[in-house]
């Protein structure tokens, strides 16, 4: 633990730093003490988890949690020691990993490079089905952490922990400040009050207006402190989100009154208990308030469709710790722009007949960028209205995954045979990932057990979600059997840009169909673990298009899908000249034959 100093800030959450940097006289001999010892990857999760540990972003949590702070925060929102904490910190690892009590560990990143030794003080089991109900509120497997959660060791590991090295960041360094440089920077402002503003999101105008009368209202410093570790699957990548922030922090903020620093922070996804957890972070970075929006570090909508949380869910819980967590919330108030006045104003103080002018998040992805049309100055600075231009390209020439699931026989592969020609035909680049093929080459080795088979859809998942981040098409056909990891692979592409197709044929026609003898060989017991015999397949439960292939025919199921792209904007309708010779939009092939 380092020692704090008298300061004007709010103390750390718990009164101290935590800081588990080793000593740099004794670093020599732990690197070489590390190397031989047994070695554990770390997710980049864990990764992200480590590095703000380390800096006590976390205070007063001290390494990653044992069975009884575990315990008590997935049921209380508190560690053992009585602290709140509402937010799981684990390090899971799988059965059979060789890893004992007493022993030491030497902890790297996917690259391999030494991070850290944990000397393991504890071994203990961990229930997915609690965590997912009493952190995450909810099963569904549409929630991107329910679903992560499903492919994460069924056992955690605890235990003292010096690191060594943080891991390397070589963007924006002058950014990135620990919590210790933070309040050291915050301290400079000469101002007690501090608002932290989270954002995963481009700051539009009316964020700007937002946080602008935040920090004067409490005559305060705006901590603009946006994550740039793991957030939602499909939102914009953090270097696009930086580039704005500097631009509207340089040019639009007073500079006596705002300080942008960067957080490392893997976010879960958790509504209200994930805003709880954004306060207590920002506390130790020196913030006293904490602005919380409507559905605070909300996951989206669940499988059927509506909000996993409430809209002032969070800003009720982070209310509830005000006292004992000393950081007040400051609420997102919903702001208009007033066309006439040339200025933003609260809904709840418009002048009655006033014009108003508002953009929902929608009509800015759909109406506006998506279409290529440039965001309006009232709404967005001319500068980020740029940046992010730069980054999203119209609709049509975005990345998709269209993924076909369904039992062997089912008619996966050569529907997406057919729709492929017919993307072609439509200008797309595609990429075919067929399952066959694909254990052929990227997925050689491996068999057929769950673990084997979740392995491989996870493997084909993330070659199409880079196909998808380069604005490729990716067309999938897998029999992809669990749902848990098809869910995960919609949410490595991004749900906006995944298209699930459920090819749902009956058994006994798959069978008939069979020219392999597959399912026969499965039937005698020569093939053992085959799905729809003696190994299930998970139908989805909200597929974006579930194809008949009994009473209709490949072809007809393909334009059914390519309709589905063109309504969505990922296909470029085909213009026809009619018989004046205008150009007009033509009619899909299957408009008239099923919907």
């Amino acid at each position: 633990m380092t020692t704090t100093e008298t300061s004007t800030l709010i103390s750390p959450y718990g009164g101290r730093l935590v800081d588990l940097m080793a000593s740099p006289e004794a670093l020599d001999d732990l690197k070489a003490c590390a190397n031989r010892l047994p070695s554990l990857q770390l997710s980049e999760r864990s990764v992200c988890d480590l590095e703000l540990l380390a800096t006590g972003a976390f205070s007063p949590l001290d390494r990653f949690m044992g069975r009884e702070d575990h315990q008590r925060v997935v049921e209380e929102m508190r560690l053992a020691n009585g602290y709140v904490f509402p937010i799981p910190i684990t390090l899971p690892v799988d059965p059979g990993t060789d890893i004992r009590l007493d022993q030491q560990v030497a902890l790297r990143n996917a690259r391999n490079e030494l991070l850290a030794i944990m000397t393991v003080e504890e071994i203990y089991e961990w229930d997915l089905d609690e965590v997912s109900q009493r952190v995450f509120g909810t099963l569904d497997l549409r929630h991107p952490l329910v679903a992560e959660m499903h492919r994460w060791g069924k056992l955690s590991i605890s235990g003292r922990l010096q690191v060594l090295q943080l891991p390397r960041h070589y963007d924006f360094q002058e950014l990135r400040l620990m919590p210790a440089q933070t309040r050291a920077r915050l301290e400079q402002f000469g101002r007690r009050n501090v608002v932290a503003f989270q954002t995963r999101n481009p700051l539009h105008r009316v964020h700007e207006e937002l946080t602008k009368r935040a920090s004067q209202e409490v005559d305060g410093v705006l901590l603009l402190h946006p994550v740039v570790g793991m957030t939602k699957p499909g939102d914009v990548d953090h270097y696009t989100r930086v580039r704005t922030y500097k631009a509207l922090a340089q040019r639009y903020y007073d500079p006596g009154r705002i300080l942008l620093s960067l957080l490392p922070l893997a976010m879960r996804l958790a509504g209200p208990r994930e805003a709880v957890w954004h306060a207590l972070i920002r506390r130790n970075h020196g913030a006293n308030y904490l602005i919380v929006g409507r559905d605070h570090a909300g996951p989206g909508k669940d499988s059927k469709g509506n909000p996993f949380y409430g809209p002032y869910d969070a800003q009720e819980l982070v209310g509830r710790f005000r006292d004992e967590l000393g950081v007040d919330v400051v609420p997102f108030r919903a702001l208009v722009y007033l066309p006439d006045e040339g200025r933003y104003e609260e809904v709840s103080r418009i002048p009655p007949q006033a014009r108003t002018a508002s953009i929902s998040g929608t009509q800015v992805r759909e109406e506006y960028l998506n279409n290529g049309r440039k965001l309006p100055d009232w709404f967005t600075r001319p500068e980020v209205a740029e940046i992010l231009a730069e980054t999203y390209p119209p609709r049509h020439k975005q990345g998709v995954c269209v993924w076909f699931t369904g039992l062997s026989g089912a008619g996966k592969s050569t529907t997406a045979e057919v729709l492929t020609v017919l993307l072609l035909e439509h200008g797309r680049q595609v990429t075919v990932l067929d399952g066959d093929v694909v254990r052929t080459h990227l997925s050689k080795g491996l068999g057929f057990s769950k673990e084997d088979r979740d392995t491989n859809i996870r493997r084909i998942g993330f070659v199409a979600a880079e196909i998808v981040r380069h604005g490729g098409t990716a067309v999938c056909a897998a029999v992809s059997p669990y749902r848990a990891t098809r869910n995960d692979v919609r949410n490595m592409v991004g749900k906006d840009h995944f298209v699930e197709v459920f090819v749902d044929t009956p058994l006994e026609v798959c069978e008939q169909r069979d020219a392999k003898g597959l399912y026969a060989k499965a039937r005698r017991g020569e093939i053992k673990g085959f799905t729809g015999i003696d190994d299930p397949y998970e139908p989805p439960h909200h597929a974006e298009i579930t194809l008949d292939t009994v009473t209709h025919t490949p072809e007809e199921d393909a334009h059914l899908i390519l309709d589905y792209l063109i309504q969505q904007g990922f296909v470029r309708p085909q213009m026809v000249p009619d018989v004046d010779g205008a150009q007009q939009i033509a009619t899909p092939a299957s408009a008239d034959r099923h919907r």
